[in-house]
């Protein structure tokens, strides 16, 4: 008997052993989805008018049914949530702020023929597409032209005619009468970008001050030029054959009332740095979906499904990050800049930050 007891009491032994090794290993193996989703949130896109602060918007891969939040609670924990909801918070923000009288002047415009050009029309998929530099609409009208046929596929269209707007097929809703502008307002899918307004509007100063990819010899011998004259505060020696500097371009762009002459002198040239509210009339045209451009990887696919025309064409490939904010970049473009033009920079461009939910860039301003 006492050998049979100690034999018992043995066995007992090796299980409470086995049992700990086996706990050990457990919550070793239970900390690694923890790990895994901490990696994760580096690819996450945040959307500040639909989650909380410490709320990430994860979207599905293509194929994908729904997009999933990730809580902020565990990174086990996620619920479900669809591209509609995404859309439709901000198109609520949007309205809030249309609705703010004291931003009425920053918010809202007069739909003339200015914003009417810069809407496109696909009569065919009864779509609108108002155009706003900087933001990737070059890729956007590249699908149209798809859509209206001239081409099949949106990688056989040459780059130089997108932007022919006498030959890329793409009639502007200010070419029709006011019986079928207001018919396809009222019912045509209608949708339009942004982006951070700061970003884009570096964006605009490289691409036609800088680079001027696509030769536009106006910008840099008579509308440089004009900026300079007015607006750069040393004019002594030879300053001016220095070129537009960035300093000179946001001095001009926050003199809300004294740059009115210089706009009306350089004409639909000004299109690359007018407010979204100028050029698209967000608060006076009752659009159906905005897009952002920092997720546009996410944004366009459900766009396309959106307008129903997702099985006809696809939005051209995005190269990786490039649509990401970079506030290193606004940083070293503001550097040296007085905090006093930032403010009035600001000041000219706060609606488009309101009714878009972008950030106000406490970090230039205060």
């Amino acid at each position: 008997m006492m050998r049979r007891h100690w034999l018992l009491v043995g066995a007992c032994g090796w299980v409470l052993l086995i049992l700990m090794f086996v706990s050990k290993f457990i919550n070793f193996s239970f900390r690694i989805p923890g790990d895994y989703a901490e990696r994760r949130e580096m690819f996450v896109w945040t959307f500040p008018s639909v989650t909380t602060k410490h709320t990430s918007v994860q979207w599905p891969d293509k194929g994908a049914s729904q997009p999933y939040i990730l809580s902020s609670v565990g990174p086990s924990v996620v619920e479900p949530i669809d591209w509609q909801s995404v859309n439709e918070k901000r198109l609520e923000l949007l309205s809030t702020v249309c609705r703010n009288s004291s931003m009425w002047n920053l918010t809202h415009t007069t739909v003339d023929k200015f914003v009417l050009d810069r809407i496109f029309v696909c009569d065919k998929h009864k779509i609108l597409f108002c155009q706003t530099p900087k933001v990737g609409n070059t890729q956007w009208k590249k699908v149209l032209i798809v859509l209206n046929g001239m081409f099949s596929k949106v990688e056989a269209i040459p780059e130089n005619l997108v932007h022919d707007h006498e030959r890329n097929g793409l009639p502007r809703l200010s070419s029709m009468t006011d019986t079928e502008i207001r018919q396809r307002l009222n019912s045509y899918f209608k949708f339009f970008i942004v982006r951070d307004p700061f970003e884009r509007l570096i964006s605009a100063f490289k691409d036609k001050f800088v680079k001027n990819p696509r030769f536009e010899p106006w910008y840099k011998h008579d509308i440089a030029p004009a900026i300079i004259r007015k607006y750069r505060r040393s004019h002594h020696d030879d300053s001016d054959s220095v070129g537009l500097q960035f300093e000179d371009f946001v001095r001009y762009l926050g003199d809300k009332s004294g740059r009115q002459r210089l706009d009306r002198q350089f004409g639909d040239h000004i299109i690359h740095w007018l407010t979204y509210a100028e050029l698209c009339a967000p608060c006076d045209i009752s659009y159906n979906v905005v897009g952002h451009h920092e997720t546009l990887e996410r944004d366009a696919p459900y766009i396309l499904k959106a307008a129903g025309i997702a099985d006809l064409v696809s939005y051209p490939n995005i190269p990786p990050g490039i649509t990401r904010y970079n506030r290193t970049k606004v940083e070293r473009y503001f550097t040296g800049i007085g905090q006093r033009d930032v403010r009035r920079l600001y000041a000219s461009y706060q609606g488009d930050f309101s009714l878009f939910d972008y950030q106000r860039p406490a970090f230039l301003l205060d």
